[in-house]
């Protein structure tokens, strides 16, 4: 019954004279979601609407389910687009297609009309309470309830008329690529990845790094953090990964380091090392899945001292979650089970037994000081032999 769907979009709706930029991102961001989608698509703006047409057969589902990763749709609206060819034609296709919407005429029910046209012969309200006569009539055992239908049909008078009685959830948000772009650091585990969709949702455009420390990491943690951006490409798109060989680094600072410091003298090499490929992006800033107090390496004063080696800003998008809150948008976004795959990432194997949770920028610029004759030729090395990848949905 369907061919076309409405999309309906929030924030954008307030944007002003610069609305028409974030409604080409969104046009954009909906045609390439569709690209995975049998069948072939024109999707259109008009008049602070953006409108999905199937040009061919197409799989309902599968539509639905690629529009709902489009961050920027708040609703996706199966429509019957008619024609303006007189009320009674109107009137009949709307008796049509409650017949053909619902199994069972047994319901309450609301219609509402909106006329963006306003030289449509009646006005809203007439049209609306002439289209319930014409359903009671057809189907006695409907009910009209103004406040609380089970059903509300929609009519809304444009340079064609619209009808639709179902709204679809979307994801909400801004459309990627509509606020800049950033480099997220996405390990195996369960934060990084919801991190990513959290600020993607925002509308940032996300690549990732992933420190990889063979043979202390097997490919299968490897293979574990591809599939885990395939997943978030389902809503940010193509993903850049930049695979790196940490290996040597850790090595050298489990050698020549404190070892209650070695999570966060790690830490502050990912960071520089994040920062080269986000120059290499032209990324307008780092991201990360920390959140405080989560671990040793996540108390402010591990995050101040952190922050310490970077010149980009740093986004940590789950800073005020709790641990269940993230499992929770993982568990909705679909990285929960791919998260928890018992393949350890490079953090873990080298996690410290008792880490500081309080540590001393003079005290980790002098544990680092140790490291001068080998690092620089190491974090080369690690630049140099990065795998770069492109990850698809």
């Amino acid at each position: 019954m369907y061919q076309a769907f409405l999309i309906k979009y929030g924030e954008i709706g307030v944007k002003g004279k610069n609305r028409h930029i974030f409604e080409d991102t969104l046009v954009s961001q909906t045609a390439n979601a569709l690209k995975l989608v049998d069948g072939e698509f024109c999707v259109r703006k008009e008049n602070g609407r953006v409108y999905v047409e199937a040009q061919s057969e197409f799989d309902f589902e599968e539509a639905v389910e690629a529009l709902s990763h489009v961050f920027g749709i708040v609703g996706i609206c199966p429509v019957v687009l008619m024609e303006d060819e007189g009320f009674d034609a109107l009137a009949e296709r709307v008796v049509a297609y409650v017949g053909e919407a619902f199994k069972e005429q047994d319901f309450t029910f609301k219609v509402i009309t909106r006329r963006a046209r306003k030289n449509y012969p009646m006005d809203s309200m007439e049209v609306s309470a002439a289209l319930g006569e014409r359903l009671l009539a057809a189907y006695p055992k409907l009910k009209v309830d103004v406040h609380t239908p089970k059903v509300t049909l929609h009519i809304e008078i444009r340079n064609k008329i619209n009808l639709y009685s179902k709204t679809i959830p979307g994801p909400g948000g801004m459309p990627v690529g509509s606020a800049g772009r950033a480099m997220l650091l996405l390990s195996g585990g369960i934060d990084s990845p919801v991190a990513g969709y959290m600020i993607a949702k925002r509308g940032v455009k996300i690549d990732a790094v992933y420190f990889h420390a063979p043979p202390y990491t097997s490919e299968r943690a490897k293979q574990k953090v591809i599939d885990l951006a395939k997943i978030l490409a389902k809503y940010t798109g193509p993903i850049r990964l930049h695979i790196v060989n940490f290996t040597d680094i850790q090595l050298s600072i489990y050698e020549k380091c404190p070892h209650d410091q070695l999570t966060i003298i790690m830490r502050r090499y990912m960071m520089k090392l994040a920062e080269h490929f986000a120059g290499e992006e032209e990324s307008m800033g780092l991201v990360t899945g920390e959140s405080i107090g989560q671990v040793a390496s996540q108390t402010m004063q591990s995050l101040a001292v952190t922050n310490e080696v970077c010149t980009l800003p740093v986004y940590r998008p789950l800073i005020g979650f709790d641990k269940q809150e993230i499992i929770d948008v993982s568990l909705k976004i679909g990285t929960y089970e791919t998260s928890i795959l018992p393949f350890e990432d490079c953090c873990t194997i080298f996690v410290a037994k008792h880490p500081v949770t309080k540590p001393n920028l003079k005290s980790i610029l002098k544990s680092e000081s140790h490291l001068a004759s080998t690092i620089s030729a190491q974090m080369k090395q690690a630049v140099e032999t990065a795998e770069t990848i492109r990850v698809e949905p």
